[in-house]
């Protein structure tokens, strides 16, 4: 649990802004979603950790596709060659978002699909001896991958501890993990579960200096902080294009040189060029142009000469707005009597998702309480399954309510004062 005392007051980001940044009721209007009501009353979607609401360019986009240009790849016939274009135009796109060449994007149904099989394909390089380190920080798509190699491929997987109190990771306990048979670091940059941002800078430096690879899991940091594989250097990233107001579909950075000589697993047939050599089978064409859709959709929210410039300034922005909300948000809960939150508190470098227990009430009962109200939030253990057993929430696990672009300061204080209201109602009872 984190020490909320000495936190500093929350800040109501209702600042002036000379930002060029389209304001948060603007934002607001692109999603079809927002005009729902459950309960008698507008519905404010907290869920974003778990996948955001959808923009309306990102539905017609995948309708588009579907409706004009729908075929399947590399044959010579106008709506074949139009999908050729339509995905190379997506690995374009989030070439620009991660920083890389578009020969270096990979996709794929989801993360932990994407995960599974570079694994099998890294995989086939090692056996006894070799190591891979996990944290026990990390959503199981970043653990089950690695250790389903220590049965198929006999290495040794080995774990670096969180600390429950602060909900960090014990850096001095990952660095001696570290050795000569690490072939890989598979790290989170930030917590799904709670929250907390990792310095993924300072983990690729360690692996780098002990000649190991290191995956990122990108799927809850790249909704809140634009990614740059050139920076970072590491050699893999993934993240979940619905958790950054896309589509279902997963997407992965893997360096060239590593893509290009990696030993992938595909029927004989199929394409052996980077980067499709990575990708197995028909893809989700539609998901893919939703996916690149909405990227663009961020970068159409202010304006700029290229999709860099423009993703940029609109992440720096609503990176600020995230932070002054989650204060509120943070700050709110930890003055409702009974509630309990995990996690870096908001000083720290962190997302803006918040992480509760009420006492007395399930988890699962707090989100039904909640949804009653027209509050949408999660509860359970989100597969992040070693961070809840290690708090020693097993089974329920938290309540997780996340800020999103299109998060306001009256849901915030919708979301605190029904979990208030649950805690009357236990003090009465």
């Amino acid at each position: 649990m984190s020490d909320t005392s000495d936190a500093g007051p929350p800040v109501k980001p209702d600042r002036p802004t000379t930002s060029s940044v389209a304001a948060t009721d603007q934002i607001r209007s692109h999603f079809p979603a927002l005009e729902r009501r459950h309960g008698g009353r507008p519905v404010a979607y907290f869920d974003g950790p778990g996948g955001t609401q959808v923009p309306r360019a990102v539905g017609d986009a995948v309708a588009n596709y579907l409706y004009h240009h729908n075929a399947n790849t590399h044959w010579n016939y106008p709506s074949s060659e139009e999908t050729d274009e339509a995905l190379a135009h997506a690995r374009e796109v989030f070439g620009t978002f991660f920083n890389a060449s578009p020969r270096e994007i990979v996709f794929g149904a989801n993360m932990t699909t994407l995960t599974y099989h570079l694994a099998r394909a890294l995989g086939r390089r090692w056996g006894s001896g070799d190591e891979v380190v996990v944290t026990e920080l990390d959503h199981h798509a970043n653990i089950g991958p690695w250790t389903a190699l220590e049965v198929e491929r006999g290495i040794t997987v080995r774990w670096a501890r969180m600390v429950p109190e602060t909900g960090e990771l014990d850096w001095d306990h990952l660095g001696g993990l570290l050795g000569p048979r690490t072939r890989l670091l598979a790290i989170g940059a930030a917590a799904n579960a709670l929250g907390t941002e990792n310095d993924i800078f300072r983990a690729t430096d360690m692996a780098q200096h002990v000649g190991a690879l290191t995956f990122v899991d990108g799927v809850h940091y790249a909704p809140h902080i634009l990614p740059d594989v050139d920076a970072v250097g590491c050699d893999f990233f993934a993240c979940s294009a619905y958790k950054c107001y896309g589509p279902h579909v997963g997407v992965l950075f893997a360096r060239s040189q590593l893509l290009e000589s990696l030993d992938f697993p595909k029927p004989v047939p199929a394409p052996d060029e980077a980067p499709e050599r990575a990708e197995t089978g028909t893809l989700n064409h539609e998901g893919i142009v939703g996916s690149a859709a909405a990227i663009e959709w961020l970068g159409s929210l202010t304006t700029g000469d290229s999709l860099r410039t423009r993703l940029a300034r609109v992440y720096e922005e609503l990176h600020l707005r995230s932070r002054e909300l989650f204060g509120l948000l943070w700050h709110g809960l930890s003055a409702v009597p009974g509630v309990r939150l995990y996690g870096p508190d908001p000083r720290a470098a962190r997302t803006p998702t918040a992480a509760f227990v009420v006492s007395n009430w399930p988890s699962s009962r707090v989100a039904r309480h909640l949804a009653a109200r027209g509050i949408f939030a999660s509860h359970g253990d989100f597969y992040a399954h070693t961070v809840v057993e290690r708090l020693g929430l097993q089974p329920e696990g938290l309540v997780r309510a996340g800020c999103a672009c299109y998060t306001t300061v009256a849901e915030v204080d919708r979301l605190v004062e029904g979990v208030s209201a649950l805690e009357r109602e236990t003090v009465s009872s």
